[in-house]
């Protein structure tokens, strides 16, 4: 424990120093949110909706920052040491594969944790956004799907040998994720044939959770996505530690 609390203070440290997770994992969702409610204020989200854009577009926003951290971030930073011997060091040491990736992931759950308060804050303070639903529900499929995002970053930054394919794979997932899953562009405003495919992406199945959780809507097939996103977890978090590669 006293390992894990000292390299998880110094890559945190290190993390801040670098401002690039600030900027998109913490920055990007705020102003993604003021900019809709600038625009679209307290418009229904489509006629006869009882609630609104915001409302509407709360879920697909507090994930940015999960896909920030989880598809880019947390990747990167463990390619990056490999490609610097760091990780070939720590491998005569006591700290194991499943230390530095749960180090990571502590870190950059920190930052999707506060991305979602500042931009509940944000919206509540500014915008009269209300929580529709029940937060203890939005609440643990936000955990769900930090999870799987999370298990797929670990995947790739523990077995990509170097750093420029641990990139190329991490743009990838994430581009794709966070244009056409709902998180940037709403789902709903999508073509149908563009809707099929984006369907087929793990993230669009966690955003739709997300966004009845919040809007208090009876969840249609809830246990796909619970499955998916838990399947997800599960096999890329034991690729992860089973196919780590230290150098």
């Amino acid at each position: 424990m006293k390992a894990y609390k000292t390299m998880l203070k110094n890559e945190i440290k290190l993390s801040l120093r670098g401002m690039d997770m600030f900027i998109f994992a913490i920055c990007m969702p705020v102003i993604v949110i003021v900019l809709l409610g600038i625009i679209y204020g307290s418009k229904p989200a489509f006629d006869g909706a009882e609630y609104t854009f915001l409302e509407q577009s709360f879920a697909a926003v507090s994930t940015i920052a999960i896909c920030a951290g989880g598809l880019m971030g947390l990747p990167l930073v463990v390619s990056d040491y490999r490609s610097r011997k760091i990780l070939k060091r720590y491998k005569v040491t006591p700290i194991s594969p499943v230390m530095i990736l749960f180090v990571q992931v502590t870190i950059y759950t920190l930052y999707s944790l506060v991305s979602l308060a500042l931009i509940y804050i944000v919206s509540s303070l500014f915008f009269d956004f209300e929580m529709i639903g029940f937060l203890g529900k939005f609440f643990l499929s936000f955990v769900l799907v930090m999870l799987s995002m999370f298990s797929i970053g670990m995947m790739v930054g523990g077995i990509t040998p170097n750093t420029k394919i641990a990139s190329t794979a991490a743009s990838i997932l994430y581009f794709p994720m966070l244009i056409f899953s709902g998180a940037t562009l709403p789902y709903e405003i999508m073509p149908a044939g563009l809707q099929k495919i984006a369907d087929v992406l793990p993230l669009t199945q966690g955003i739709k959770l997300l966004k009845n959780t919040s809007l208090g809507l009876p969840v249609e097939n809830v246990m796909f996505p619970i499955i998916l996103m838990g399947t997800i977890s599960v096999v890329c978090f034991g690729i992860a530690i089973k196919f780590f590669k230290w150098e």
